[in-house]
């Protein structure tokens, strides 16, 4: 296996407030992160202590630093390398789904399905596959997906819907709960259909809370039916979800790169002033008509940059 290189647990407020003063002492640079209470590095070794409760530690030495100080010290029990001890499901094959693109005016809505097995589990811990929201380089996000695509035991499905599809889907359906139910519920068959032609099994399918469970389930195909589905908050805390999330942001990222070529407009990711601008260079330069080709129409971001052209 290769050495650990990212780290996340859950601490305290309290437990926050130790490590900062403990690093202070051994020497490590402060830094301001947003949304982090503080941002700490040494060496090649970086710590972030998040306001949402989350401690992520990268880089060289994690291993280290988790079971000579961050165990021993603050948690008070070994955590590290016996996870399946605290929860044994995290060794068990699963398909992980997430998706990419719901936030962003611009570009597609990518849904990705990634099966794991035990070997495939075995070769991804530690290797820095984490959710794709903590990843702000898509050269590291693009390295990611190709190490996941190339590990033994990893089955992938994309499904991605372009914005012309989005729209119109969007219509048909009535809200995106449902349109991510379809996508959610459209890779996990996928997925089940490759696994059956391999002769590889699989029980459990895991996925974010988003919104009601029997979306998805019933969005479901005869395949899909006969495994069971786990929603939660924070999902991508699971390494099956997190590699989806990696190959979602992916396909999400050369998909963008491939619509800002084709229509001769560098279109940004998200929401906000940038988005805007390139909006109306847009209209200016293809019009109204033809916006939904590139965009989500239903953002805000439709009626505000029209209104200021």
């Amino acid at each position: 296996m290769p050495p650990l290189t990212s780290y996340t647990v859950k601490l305290t407020d309290e437990q926050f407030e130790r490590i900062r003063l403990d690093l202070a002492q051994r020497g490590f640079s402060f830094r301001e992160v947003p949304y982090a209470h503080f941002g700490a590095s040494k060496e090649k070794l970086q710590v972030t202590a998040f306001q949402s409760g989350k401690l992520l530690v990268q880089g060289k030495g994690v291993e280290e630093f988790v079971q000579f100080y961050l165990e021993p010290q603050i948690l008070g029990e070994a955590r590290l390398g016996y996870e399946h001890v605290h929860d044994p499901t995290i060794l068990e094959p699963r398909i992980g789904v997430d998706e990419s693109g719901k936030g962003d005016f611009f570009g597609p809505l990518t849904v990705a399905g990634v099966f794991l097995n035990r070997a495939a589990i075995d070769a991804l811990r530690g290797s820095g596959v984490r959710d794709s929201k903590t990843v702000t380089s898509d050269k590291r996000i693009f390295e990611l997906a190709k190490l996941i695509r190339q590990t033994s035991g990893c089955v992938v499905s994309v499904v991605p819907i372009g914005p012309r599809a989005y729209n119109d889907l969007l219509v048909k359906m009535g809200n995106v709960n449902k349109m991510l139910a379809w996508g959610h519920a459209r890779v996990i068959e996928n997925v089940l259909e490759a696994l059956e032609k391999s002769g590889e099994e699989c029980k459990r399918a895991v996925a974010d809370q988003f919104g009601d469970k029997r979306l998805i389930e019933n969005a479901l195909l005869k395949r899909g039916r006969s495994i069971q589905l786990v929603q939660r908050h924070k999902a991508e805390s699971d390494l099956a979800v997190a590699a989806a999330s990696i190959i979602a942001r992916d396909e999400f990222v050369q998909r963008m790169a491939a619509l800002s070529k084709e229509y001769g407009i560098k279109m940004p990711k998200g929401a906000g002033a940038q988005v805007d601008e390139a909006g109306r260079e847009f209209l200016k330069k293809h019009g109204m008509a033809r916006l939904g080709e590139v965009a989500k129409l239903h953002f805000r971001t439709t009626q505000k940059i029209s209104q200021l052209l």
